[in-house]
Order: structure tokens, then C-alpha cells, then sequence
């Protein structure tokens, strides 16, 4: 599931309740949020797998083995299955996977709408109403340990906050964490993160001692660009280097911290108050990597005035025009816009 997913799912649900779908208003648009108890434990099994004895159990040089009659956690297939068995309470129940993710179900039936958003065995639960939601955790409940966490308020380090107005989603915490763990929580704050101009190679600079602590900030900051568009071209630059970074490299991410640290609860609103109408803009820097000549794709996605889709990426192929590189990127925003419409058409919405 990507992430991307979540923010326009919870877009949709709450512009939904804006433009008449439920009997009241926004806040009638109930956010719940479930987690499966050792969820990969419940999946089935549909071949013979057996396991060695574990360490100490039975005779020395014993020969016999444990046959499986369900999954365990280190199983190759145990997050198949489980999803498998997942799949199938919730079909019985009348909910409808979605084609374009399948991590998307929903089910809508004499004016109820439920939709369920799962990742692994943390469920996001929406409907118009509290009743039918009601009773589907108590069908879920039936099926599998559950712990029920009440309303939607923190989603895998992300805070939802809400209000007749719309929800935010920042990663307030998880920024801090970052500061705190590099140490810049007292670094001097900047006002953007990277250098309008600054060309980053793979052969400047010597290399760095620790390479491992590189890798853990870019892929910290990689997660924190979640909800945090602001970031997403610096990152992706960083990212590139990862296999052996060097001292400006270092550096350039030092300087994002520093930016993280001017607002560390900056997010996203997703308004209720705006259409159902997606807007996409694309550009493209051609032959922007000075290594390999290939350009960049930029694109950022808005529903009504809600921007829920944003991406920096290097182009597979290399661009013999600017034009060229322009179009790609365009194909690219136009495949992300026909995943969208797809998603928005399971969930009920004709774009």
C-alpha cells in the first residue's frame, strides 16, 4: 500500500461528507483505526511445511521434525496467507476488494458506506455509519484477536488531527526523533534545504567514515516525505548516493536538518471545504544528472485544493531534447492520474 493512498483515502472519505454523502456533516464521516493481534498467526496453510525441532527440544542428534498446521512469523509465506485469510472474512461480509489497490475494500449497502484501509495488521476503518462500523468490528472481533484503538489519531508515525474543517497529517514526533538521534535539535534553523543550484556527483568530496549513518538519515527522511512535499526533491538527490557517500553529501543532508528544524510540524491540510476534482502539474530538468545525463520527472497531484500526490524521480532513459524529457513526464503524471481515477471510482465517486 502506498502511502500516497492513505492520504488521498482519507481526502476523498472527508470530501464525501462535505458534498452531501452522509446525513450531517463532516465530523458524521466516523474514522476508526483496529490492530490485529499476531496477525501472521492466523493464516492457513495450504501445503506440507515442516520445521526442524527447536534448539534443546528432544534427544541429542534426534531426526525428527515439526510438521505446521498454521503460519509463523518467519515463514516466507506467512504475510500471503495472512492476507488471504483476511481477504476471505472480509468477502463474506459483503465487502468488495478494490482492483487498483488491494489493500482498498468497500462495501456500500442501503445507504452505509464502510471502507477498510489495511496495512499488514493495522486496519483504518471509515464509514457514514457508527452502527454498521460497529458491527463490522464485531464480525472482525469474531474472526480474529483485535485491539480495538478507538478513532483514528495515529497512523505508523503519522498524527491525524481533525476538525470541521478538514484533517492534517504531520509527522511532528517522528521529525524530532531525527533531530534528536543526529543531534541538531539545537542546530541553527534555515529556510529552505537545499541550494537552488547545488550539483551534487558521485566523485566529489572524500569519503565518509561511517557510510551506515547516511543510510539511516536518507531513509528516515525518505519516510518523513510522507507529509512533507517540501522535502521531496532534496531527498531524492540524497538517495542517489547511498551506496558510497561522500563529504558534501553529507553535508547537503545535514543542511535538510536543518531545514526540518525551522518546522518540525509542517504537514499537510486536506480541506472538506473543496471539489472532487483532480489537478496535475509535471515538469521535467532535462539532463539534470551530470553522471549519467538522464532527467528528472516532478509531479504533484491535487484533489480540489488538497495536494495528495507528489513525486521526484530520475528518468529510466536518457532525453536527446528538453522536449522529450517533457513528455515523459508527462506520461508518468498520466498513468498516476488514471491509478487515482480508479480509486476514486472505488470508492464511489465518478470523477
Amino acid at each position: 500500500m502506498e502511502y500516497g493512498l492513505f492520504r488521498h483515502f482519507l481526502q476523498e472519505r472527508s470530501q464525501m461528507a462535505a458534498n452531501g454523502y452522509t446525513r450531517s456533516n463532516s465530523n458524521s464521516m466516523h474514522l476508526h483505526q483496529l490492530d490485529v493481534n499476531n496477525a501472521f498467526l492466523h493464516g492457513d496453510l495450504d501445503e506440507d511445511v515442516y520445521m526442524t525441532l527447536p534448539p534443546d527440544f528432544g534427544r541429542k542428534g534426534e531426526t525428527r521434525v515439526c510438521k505446521l498446521h498454521k503460519s509463523l512469523y518467519g515463514l516466507k509465506q506467512a504475510s500471503r496467507q495472512w492476507f488471504i485469510k483476511l481477504t476471505t472474512a472480509l468477502k463474506r461480509a459483503n465487502f468488495k476488494q478494490s482492483k487498483a489497490d488491494y489493500s482498498l475494500f468497500v462495501r456500500s449497502q442501503d445507504g452505509k458506506f464502510t471502507t477498510l484501509l489495511i496495512y499488514v495488521n493495522d486496519v483504518i476503518l471509515v464509514g457514514n455509519n457508527l452502527q454498521d462500523i460497529e458491527d463490522t468490528k464485531s464480525f472482525l472481533r469474531d474472526q480474529f484477536k483485535l485491539k480495538d484503538l478507538g478513532q483514528l489519531k495515529y497512523f505508523l508515525g503519522i498524527k491525524v488531527a481533525r476538525s470541521n474543517k478538514g484533517i492534517v497529517l504531520s509527522q511532528r514526533k517522528y521529525a524530532l526523533e531525527i533531530l534528536e538521534d543526529v543531534g541538531y535539535l539545537g542546530a541553527k534553523p534555515i529556510s529552505f534545504p537545499m541550494e537552488q543550484n547545488l550539483s551534487l556527483g558521485k566523485f566529489d568530496g572524500d569519503y565518509i567514515s561511517d557510510p551506515s549513518s547516511y543510510r539511516r538519515l536518507v531513509g528516515r527522511l525518505i519516510y518523513l516525505t510522507i507529509t512533507r512535499p517540501d522535502l521531496t526533491y532534496a531527498v531524492h538527490v540524497l538517495s542517489q548516493f547511498m551506496d558510497k557517500p561522500r563529504v558534501p553529501h553529507q553535508e547537503a543532508a545535514y543542511r535538510v536538518l536543518r531545514y526540518v528544524k525551522q518546522t518540525p510540524g509542517q504537514g499537510i491540510f486536506l480541506p472538506t471545504d473543496s471539489s472532487i476534482q483532480l489537478n496535475a502539474f509535471c515538469d521535467a530538468d532535462w539532463a539534470r544528472c551530470h553522471n549519467t545525463r538522464r532527467s528528472v520527472t516532478g509531479y504533484c497531484i491535487f484533489l480540489g485544493s488538497s495536494l495528495i500526490s507528489w513525486k521526484s524521480k530520475k528518468q529510466t532513459t536518457i532525453s536527446r531534447s528538453s522536449a522529450e524529457a517533457e513528455y515523459r513526464s508527462m506520461a508518468a503524471t498520466y498513468c498516476q492520474i488514471t491509478w487515482l481515477k480508479y480509486i476514486l471510482q472505488d470508492l464511489g465517486i465518478q470523477h
